[in-house]
């Protein structure tokens, strides 16, 4: 199974930097374990400080509800299920895009959380860090 540590933080944030980059925009990223535990988070140039909490919390987010925050979107509107639960653990939870979790054989081994753009470029940049994880053979048990 594979465990996210720094060295592996550091590449998919790299690989998530790097969609970033082509788009444009300054984003934070942030890697977490699949305890939800701060691994690593990076800010580029010019980001906005309020995306640290929130990268941070979009990863945390992903580990706790085993989901991306773009699906809990979905379930956390108003009138929905779970309406309100983004007030829950201490306002911690994100119920926008730009959270997904990183699976090993089907087993929820980490999340990675972006913020800087919009919801839509946040995922953008969250899913290449995400296909990098899937696709490397070096990341494969």
């Amino acid at each position: 199974m594979v465990q996210i540590n720094l060295e592996l933080a550091k590449k998919l944030m790299e690989s998530a930097e790097n969609e970033a980059k082509e788009m444009g925009t300054p984003m934070v990223i942030s890697i977490v374990d699949e305890g939800g535990n701060f691994i690593a988070c990076h800010r580029m140039d010019d980001a906005l400080l309020v995306s640290v909490d929130i990268a941070q919390n979009k990863a945390w987010t992903s580990v706790a509800m085993k989901m991306p925050t773009s699906d809990l979107a979905q379930a956390a509107g108003v009138g929905k299920e779970l309406y309100g639960i983004n007030t829950t653990n201490s306002g911690r939870v994100v119920v926008f895009g730009g959270g997904i979790p990183l699976r090993d054989k089907d087993k929820i081994v980490g999340a990675v959380g972006v913020s800087g753009g919009s919801v839509e470029e946040d995922i953008r940049v969250a899913q290449a860090a995400v296909n990098m994880f899937e696709e490397s053979s070096l990341f494969q048990s």
